[in-house]
């Protein structure tokens, strides 16, 4: 099980993941970031996006034909769910008020995910800073938690746990000039006791790094390793030496 595989890990190292929207995406680019990030053993690869226009049966095919590396669904719509992966980050976007992004779509997905049987990684998926000037503010039609309101991303963060999520994702959105807050990431792991994954405008090598010290089990990049492949490698060298 995947899940279980990040839990046993974790007290060990980081992980690293990498973000593909394949809108746009042509398939020699896509290949080409599969190869290097299958190199370098990045631990899981999320494919979807909040405007995905095409089936993701076609990328997810490429992916699995050069590696062997976990292919999780990270949908932003009903239409990006496909039984050709492995898993599938169940978002509820527990920082909106948007019935349709907290349970609405949940609902609808169930029997197809219960028929596919993939494996279901319930996550509460909080956006903050800016990310109402992002793709994934737009498209959710939800306001992120202000970066100087920490308390309340914390005490969010807590009430996804005690719901029973999985996983927190902290996210800045597609976009986002600058990843998370270091402060807002170091309170949140002290209060929650499952997997923190933090993404969104992690663009370098010292924003990762940033971003790991300050207690995030797990980083996410997308935009900026399909722009520089060659961040894949560097990310990847940083998941050791924190614990």
């Amino acid at each position: 099980m995947i899940y279980t595989s990040l839990i046993q890990g974790i007290p060990k190292r980081k992980y690293f993941a990498i973000l593909i929207d394949p809108e746009g995406l042509s398939s020699a680019a896509l290949e080409k970031i599969v190869r290097i990030a299958d190199a370098h053993q990045v631990d899981w690869i999320l494919i979807g996006g909040s405007l995905v226009s095409e089936p993701l049966e076609g990328p997810i095919q490429i992916i699995k034909s050069f590696t062997n590396i976990p292919v999780i669904l990270f949908p932003g719509s009903l239409w990006q769910i496909s039984s050709k992966a492995d898993a599938i980050l169940l978002l509820s976007l527990i920082s909106g008020r948007n019935p349709e992004h907290l349970i609405g779509n949940h609902v609808l997905a169930a029997p197809i995910l219960k028929k596919n049987n993939l494996e279901v990684i319930s996550t509460s998926y909080i956006l903050t800073g800016q990310a109402d000037h992002t793709a994934v503010g737009y498209m959710s039609h939800s306001r992120p938690i202000p970066d100087h309101k920490t308390d309340l991303v914390v005490a969010t963060a807590l009430a996804g746990e005690m719901l029973g999520h999985q996983l927190i994702y902290l996210e800045s959105g597609s976009g986002a000039t600058q990843p998370i807050p270091a402060d807002t990431i170091r309170e949140v792991k002290k209060n929650v006791s499952i997997p923190l994954v933090v993404g969104g405008g992690i663009k370098t090598e010292s924003d990762a790094h940033t971003v790991y010290a300050a207690g995030a089990d797990m980083i996410v990049m997308g935009n900026a390793i399909e722009k520089k492949t060659e961040l894949i490698q560097k990310i990847a060298g940083l998941r050791s030496g924190y614990h």
